[in-house]
């Protein structure tokens, strides 16, 4: 591969999608489409890389640090639920662009990094109306990448809010889709539903990058060891194989080091969402090597003396979660509520906030994900397609006739799914 910084001037000058360049005329920050993330991920082999939830700005800058220390590609994102319209996190769709782009010419980060936004819920066909309004937003804001999730509906109103919703998403950006709504062991996701999803889209020509499903794992704190099954994983894949389309691995801070290496050795995953373990660690609570919270006898967190807030700053989170009344899970509403105060401390607390996620990242990307110099087979890509698009990369194999919204209907009839419980499952 050539030297990393001529190929970092010819990634800069044609890499960065047009949204991006017009909104930071001047920037150093290879950003880019998700679409380079998940090939780069992929042309490695066997790996993948963290897509890190910067529910706050010590995370993004801790995550970039990470990054840039292992030579490795990597998504910088935020979810509806924590930075969309009724966010917890301080973190935003409209704002999360600027913050990585800001982090990344701080800090001379000249790693490729795609901004994704994730978990766009769509919970009923009411949503869609407003969901057509936001969604342009989202990419005039400097999105890169999207993920649709309709996951919470029947596998025939999933599919047509993802047709119909995909006008509204530039052609050049990072797609991923959903199936399985994320509820640990209810409800688990299986080849049929994912295949046809994946071959309704296929037949109108859209392509996702990724797919997400409900393969054991869970949103936020982990309680069970039951976590993600690979085999299940594996089999998915293997039936999406025809349609080029790799996995979104949802859930990961409840599981151990070995089941996510085998998530990235065994299955066609690009991509790994870590959220609450960046959250704690970024604190300064106590976690075990995979990054879930380790609880004392009552039950309570752990804070680590010398690691993220201050013990001052720990005792007044504490008191204000109790006077709400959050149990564990509700500690995510801090992010919102404390921000700014974090941004008041001493910049030796505040450097290491960063520290203690820069060094959890930098053990994932290298030890775990295998995602270590996947930087310059991202770099490697722009330079070939010389565009901030390197165009789809699946082709169209079913009939669009077969895909009528009638058929769509009919088909779906045919699927037996078990989309387990209702209830609120988003972190």
């Amino acid at each position: 591969m050539a030297s990393i910084n001529s190929d970092f001037d010819k990634a800069l000058a044609v890499g960065r999608p047009p949204n991006i360049s017009k909104l930071f005329p001047n920037s150093k920050a290879l950003i880019v489409s998700g679409k380079y993330i998940d090939l780069a991920l992929e042309a490695k082999g066997k790996a993948m890389t963290i897509a890190a939830n910067g529910r706050n700005n010590f995370i993004i800058r801790g995550s970039l640090q990470a990054a840039q220390r292992a030579n490795a590609a990597i998504i910088i994102e935020i979810a509806r639920s924590e930075g969309g319209a009724t966010a917890y996190c301080p973190t935003n769709y409209w704002n999360i662009a600027r913050q990585v782009d800001q982090a990344m010419n701080e800090l001379g980060i000249t790693v490729p990094v795609a901004i994704h936004a994730d978990h766009y819920g769509i919970k009923s066909e009411d949503d869609l109306p407003f969901a057509k309004q936001e969604i342009p937003t989202l990419f005039e804001a400097g999105i890169t990448s999207i993920a649709i999730d309709a996951s919470h509906m029947l596998d025939d109103k999933n599919l047509l809010a993802n047709l119909e919703l995909n006008p509204l998403i530039p052609d050049w950006a990072g797609l991923e889709t959903e199936i399985g709504e994320i509820k640990g062991t209810q409800g688990m996701s299986a080849p049929p539903e994912a295949v046809f999803l994946i071959a309704g889209l296929n037949a109108h020509n859209i392509f996702p990058n990724w797919i997400a499903l409900n393969n054991g794992s869970t949103h936020g704190i982990e309680a069970s060891d039951q976590g993600i099954q690979v085999d299940l994983t594996h089999e998915v894949h293997t039936a999406l194989e025809p349609y080029r389309v790799n996995g979104a691995q949802h859930g990961t801070s409840g599981n151990s080091s070995d089941r996510l290496r085998a998530i990235a050795a065994q299955t066609n995953t690009t991509k790994a969402n870590v959220a609450t373990a960046l959250q704690m660690i970024s604190w300064g609570i106590q976690v075990n090597d995979y990054g879930n919270a380790i609880l004392d006898d009552a039950g309570h967190f752990q804070k680590v003396s010398g690691r993220g807030v201050s013990k001052e700053m720990w005792q007044s989170m504490l008191s204000y979660a109790n006077e709400l009344g959050y149990d564990n899970g509700g500690y995510k509403n801090l992010n919102l509520a404390f921000e700014n105060k974090f941004h008041g401390q001493p910049k030796a607390i505040k450097e290491r906030m960063c520290k203690g996620v820069e060094d959890f990242v930098y053990d994932l990307l290298i030890n775990v994900f295998n995602a270590g110099d996947s930087a310059d087979f991202c770099i490697d890509a722009i330079i070939k397609a010389n565009s901030h698009d390197p165009g789809p990369k699946a082709s169209q194999i079913e009939d669009k006739k077969e895909w009528t919204k009638a058929k769509i209907i009919a088909k779906a009839a045919l699927l037996d799914t078990d989309k387990g419980p209702d209830g609120d499952f988003d972190d």
